[in-house]
């Protein structure tokens, strides 16, 4: 792409942790080109938004849309041009090179023998569902700002996302390898001991705002592994079953008498009143002072036995 000093072309970051950065970039280039040559800062994950643009690489082209993922590839040399007169914008995902490698090896464990280029293609498709959780996670981290944000369910949707546009390339190009998958199987055991240490870790650190990259570490996987790992395991995303523990410590302090709000969202980590409002009414269809004044002890048990998390 396009490096990002660049004029007409803006970058504009949405989210930078050490497992993966998420840009959003605009390029108000009109029809026309290709331009002058340009060079990959690392391996990227393209999609679109809006609009289209050609990649031209030797005698190649591709054409970049909404309907496909673009992948760039450290130190790869390319020329751009415009189709349409209307420019192009979208994202851009760029999982650190060890997260990265970890969900290729998924695919294809031959990426060991050539970790600096773990892309095999430049597109891939974006099918309709995929596209769709783009946006929401595009939407999500714009409103950070002024909504807050959980970086182990930034971290988590934006690898997850990133993992499952690579699965759908490897397999449209035929290059899923049948040794990965046998790989898998075979470490049934292990897995589960690591989504055990995990949920340890979680019960032991309510209070806390934990990163994915910290769970990982304390029990010895790499984040990606992890987060696959545990939902597999659980049958939930690892940041809404730290939610869940969270809200079922809630219903226990409102029974006791809890009376700072406040106090008691900051104690179970949540960032602020808010923050703890809004995700207890979305989960119970009431809000903590509700349930506080109306709520006997024996219905918040009964309301922690059925939360849906």
């Amino acid at each position: 792409m396009p490096h990002p000093t660049e004029s007409p072309i803006t970058f504009q970051a949405l989210y930078d942790s050490p497992i993966v950065r998420v840009q959003d970039y605009c390029c108000r280039i009109g029809c026309g080109g290709p331009g002058e040559e340009e060079h990959a800062d690392g391996n990227q994950i393209v999609l679109l938004r809006h609009g289209a643009f050609s990649k031209h690489f030797g005698r190649r082209s591709v054409t970049a849309d909404v309907n496909q993922a673009v992948f760039f590839s450290q130190h790869s040399t390319y020329r751009v041009s415009h189709p349409v007169d209307c420019g192009d914008r979208g994202t851009v995902f760029a999982p650190s090179p060890r997260v990265l490698n970890d969900i290729v090896r998924e695919l294809d464990p031959a990426v060991d023998e050539h970790p600096e280029r773990p892309f095999p293609f430049v597109t891939g498709p974006c099918d309709s569902g995929l596209f769709w959780r783009h946006r929401e996670l595009v939407l999500r981290l714009e409103a950070a700002e002024s909504e807050p944000l959980e970086p182990l369910w930034a971290d988590v949707t934006a690898l997850q996302l990133a993992a499952d546009v690579l699965e759908s390339a490897f397999t449209r190009h035929g290059l899923t390898s049948p040794a990965g998958k046998r790989r898998r199987e075979g470490t049934d055991a292990d897995h589960a001991d690591r989504a055990e240490a995990a949920k340890t870790y979680l019960a032991s650190r309510l209070s806390e705002r934990v990163t994915l990259d910290d769970i990982a570490r304390a029990v010895g996987a790499s984040p990606f592994h992890l987060a696959r790992v545990f939902q597999q395991r659980t049958g939930l995303p690892v940041h809404r079953y730290l939610t869940g523990l969270r809200l079922r410590a809630s219903l226990e302090r409102l029974a006791e008498g809890a009376n700072d709000l406040t106090e008691l969202a900051l104690e179970l980590g949540f960032s602020s009143h808010s923050h703890f409002a809004d995700t207890f009414r979305r989960e119970f269809g009431r809000t903590p002072s509700e349930v506080r004044r109306i709520a006997s002890h024996r219905s918040l048990r009964e309301m922690s036995k059925n939360l849906e998390v």
